[in-house]
């Protein structure tokens, strides 16, 4: 892994110790956790996910969850699982993803509980992309004017 993770499950990282671990990519960090909150209302939640991977903020609601954000040091990366019906939804809008995003979906198995995406490093070019595959998971609420 060429970044390091927050994996010491005897550490329990707060959300701005997460933030600073991203250092250089924390404004991308800062617009992706308010697009999250702003447009599907869901709070972040700071758990363990596994020895390998460390600390994570989950995003989930009614048992349902949305995405995963890891915190890496001057990086971030992200795992969204889409389900065959999600599959499906970015299926119709596969035009819509960057190269990179493309090639995440188009070489990532089918497994019986989802497909899962782990979109290694975000950058700035990959926004566009994860909204399209958030909005499979969930749609997004229409701001209030």
């Amino acid at each position: 892994m060429s970044h390091e993770r927050l994996l010491d499950k005897n550490d329990t990282p707060t959300l701005d110790s997460m933030e600073k671990h991203v250092g250089a990519r924390s404004n991308l960090w800062r617009k992706v956790h308010k697009y999250i909150q702003d447009k599907y209302d869901y709070l972040p939640e700071v758990i363990y996910f596994t020895k390998d991977n460390g600390w994570t903020i989950r995003y989930r609601r009614n048992g349902k969850t949305l995405c995963y954000l890891f915190p890496e040091r001057n990086s971030f990366s992200a795992l969204i699982v889409l389900g065959k019906s999600e599959v499906e939804k970015v299926e119709a809008h596969k035009n819509d993803l960057n190269p990179k995003m493309l090639d995440i979906f188009n070489n990532t198995e089918q497994l019986h509980d989802g497909r899962w995406l782990w979109i290694k490093e975000l950058e700035v070019d990959d926004l566009a992309s994860l909204k399209v595959l958030l909005t499979a998971k969930k749609k997004p609420k229409e701001r209030e004017t």
